[in-house]
């Protein structure tokens, strides 16, 4: 059974949402500060960790930092900020979505099974062993999940590494930011995509000499972007 911590501080929330994932089958647990939840984060083996942002001792932004340092874990943010920069924030900080409160706890449920299914899909043993990509420097490794450029190797959170390979793998097909979101989050956009923009800036950071002239991903204006070969 799948394991899934929540870190919540409004008990209420927190125990809704347990119910309704308890109910879709995941077994759940509960933490109600940001220190304990890090901690137990770290410490136990978790599918999937549904973090909230505002948090005593720690906020959510430091919680989601610092398990990122670690480890590659699914992480859904969830707050009442519906302000565009504490989106961006989060997400440049390496969870793979954002969701505003309120929302509905079957909505929850839907992205956890979308984001916990990909995950173990991309995270199975049977893919091809020695699955590579190779483009102008860029080396992805699909198999060990490994990005270098240049040979100097870079580290991707589970999302963003989804995302360069897609493309990668799709080069000179113009995709909307709609697709995209679709493709990799496997889930409509709901009119937020303010996280395909988000991945995108921090890929370009990671593989582009110059970010103002990228050589690999390109933006079509009021279209979407491409991956150049």
């Amino acid at each position: 059974m799948s394991k899934i911590l929540i870190i919540e501080d409004e008990i209420a929330i927190a125990d809704l949402e347990k119910d309704y994932l308890e109910l879709s089958g995941f077994e759940v647990e509960i933490e109600t500060a940001g220190d304990t939840g890090l901690l137990r984060a770290l410490q136990q083996d978790f599918d999937l960790i549904v973090l909230d942002l505002m948090l005593p001792v720690l906020d959510g932004f430091e919680v989601c930092r610092r398990i990122r340092e670690e480890k590659n874990v699914p992480i859904l943010m969830v707050s009442a900020k519906k302000d565009d920069i504490d989106k961006i924030r989060g997400l440049g900080l390496g969870a793979d979505d954002y969701m505003t409160k309120p929302f509905s706890p079957s909505e929850l449920v839907a992205r956890v099974k979308a984001h916990m299914a990909r995950y173990e899909r991309l995270t199975s043993s049977h893919q091809k062993v020695n699955d590579i990509v190779e483009i102008r420097g860029l080396k992805i490794d699909k198999t060990a999940r490994r990005v270098w450029i240049n040979g100097e190797e870079k580290a991707f959170t589970t999302k963003e590494f989804d995302l360069l390979t897609f493309l990668a793998e799709n080069p000179n097909h113009v995709f909307t930011k709609e697709e995209l979101f679709r493709e990799i989050w496997d889930m409509d956009s709901i009119g937020d995509i303010a996280t395909v923009t988000v991945h995108i800036k921090k890929i370009r950071e990671k593989v582009e000499m110059d970010t103002a002239h990228p050589q690999y991903i390109e933006t079509i204006w009021g279209v979407g972007y491409r991956f150049k070969v």
